[in-house]
């Protein structure tokens, strides 16, 4: 309900045009015309059109006014700055068209497991993945009073607790824990997919492409890493390039592999893959055939897979069990050179870990001939993509994967993705700081049994 000190101001990207006797709400797509408007109503829809104002700049005091706040306040036209005097406590913030109001108010419940808190640069703010605003808090003792606390021993109004906690009820930041964990469908899905899915998406939180997609945001302050990530320090392994003329004549057809592909988990130990196979199986899915320079200095490297904006940040590192002519260990794949350089020997105990991950995935619970871990340069394609830039290399990392898959059918070989590796033995292995360079993906590769 509207309140004399309650700060009220259009929502981000609404605008109101006025005219005698009426008004127009505009947010496109949507819009709302207010007709038979009082004069006391266009006041204090004028004044909204300067800026954020308390009920009392607005005339709330007016019997006309104090309902239009609240039937525009209901409608998600505006957000409201909940006050007690001259003190902020919390603001709504509402991005889409809210449900209706619970009759009656609503009891207090426990947030939501899909509630996050979060510090971003104007402060606090509660949001919730499948909400129709956010709650901006101004101040931190509402924390503990959603958590439960008592309002009186935090020094807060009375009023203050039955408000927030129908507001939270009203923005579905609130659920019956039974509920939550009771129904399948809203307990099947984690708290962080749920999020990752809505913010690497368009939709009621992002309808626009300010601060989504292919931004280069960090174009006027960083530059961008280079096409070709540094070196490790090791003497390079030559690896031999494949005939592909040849292979065009000579591999079964794409109809073929797509049918004979198959996700293969036991291999021939006695009959390991070989460096010769693994050189093939890098060149023909990964190496760099060129680089294109943009007019800005951009490096645009093209690849047997796509990606999107060119940008290729995965690399490929091959970790060695027994491949036949090549010594065990960890080799980062230079797709410019086409060489391997060594990373970690065999012994390390990174090595062996990221080795035994797979044993749940291959039969008999075995070790792979040869594992293929994908990482991502994070900032190759961070740099110009905001809010879908993760999204965007898992899609990478999907396409890769179907490229060595057609490939090492194609090729006779078999072959098995993960859904999972050990993401902390890879950055142990490397060196690298995760933030910098990431374990994104893994697939086994070697000579199938049988």
């Amino acid at each position: 309900m509207t309140r004399a000190d309650h700060r009220y101001a259009l929502r981000t990207g609404v605008t109101c045009l006025t005219v005698p006797g009426g008004a127009v709400l505009l947010n496109p797509p949507h819009n709302e015309k207010l007709t038979g408007l009082t004069a006391p109503q266009s006041a204090a829809l004028k004044t909204l059109n300067r800026g954020p104002a308390t009920g009392t700049e607005l005339g709330a005091e007016s019997d006309s006014v104090a309902p239009l706040l609240d039937r525009l306040t209901d409608a998600g036209w505006l957000q409201v700055t909940v006050r007690d005097g001259d003190r902020d406590f919390y603001t709504l913030r509402p991005f889409a068209t809210p449900p209706a109001r619970t009759a009656g108010g609503a009891a207090a419940r426990p947030l939501s497991k899909f509630t996050v808190i979060h510090r971003d640069s104007e402060g606090l703010v509660l949001e919730h993945a499948t909400s129709w605003c956010d709650l901006r808090i101004h101040d931190p003792r509402l924390l503990a009073l959603a958590a439960g606390a008592d309002p009186a021993e935090l020094g807060l109004p009375e009023h203050l607790s039955s408000q927030l906690a129908a507001d939270l009820a009203w923005g579905g930041f609130t659920a019956d824990p039974a509920v939550e964990s009771g129904d399948f469908t809203t307990r099947s899905w984690s708290a962080p997919d749920l999020w990752f899915h809505r913010r690497s998406t368009l939709g009621s939180r992002t309808v626009t492409w300010d601060g989504f997609g292919p931004t280069k945001w960090a174009k006027d302050e960083f530059p961008q890493l280079p096409a070709q990530r540094p070196a490790y320090p090791g003497a390079p392994i030559a690896l031999p390039v494949p005939d592909l003329e040849s292979l065009r004549t000579g591999d079964p057809s794409l109809t073929a592999v797509l049918e004979d592909r198959r996700s293969c988990r036991a291999f021939d130990d006695a009959h390991p893959v070989s460096l010769a196979r693994l050189a093939e199986l890098l060149y023909r899915t990964a190496r760099t055939r060129a680089v294109e320079s943009t007019p800005d200095g951009d490096e645009l490297p093209s690849r047997p897979y796509p990606s999107g904006g060119g940008v290729h940040e995965l690399e490929l590192y091959p970790v060695a069990r027994n491949v036949e002519g090549l010594a065990p260990g960890m080799y980062h794949y230079d797709s410019f050179e086409h060489v391997l350089r060594p990373v970690a020997d065999a012994d390390s105990p990174a090595v062996q870990r990221l080795l035994r991950t797979t044993t749940a995935t291959l039969a008999d619970a075995a070790e792979p001939q040869l594992l293929l871990l994908i990482s991502a340069r994070a900032g190759r394609v961070m740099w110009s993509y905001e809010s879908v830039a993760y999204a965007n290399t898992l899609k990478h990392v999907g396409v890769l994967m179907q490229t060595l898959y057609l490939a090492a059918t194609a090729m006779g070989l078999g072959a098995v993705a993960q859904g999972f590796s050990d993401t902390a033995a890879f950055t142990t292995a490397t060196g690298v700081d995760e933030l910098e360079e990431c374990n994104v993906g893994s697939i086994v590769i070697g000579t199938p049994a049988g």
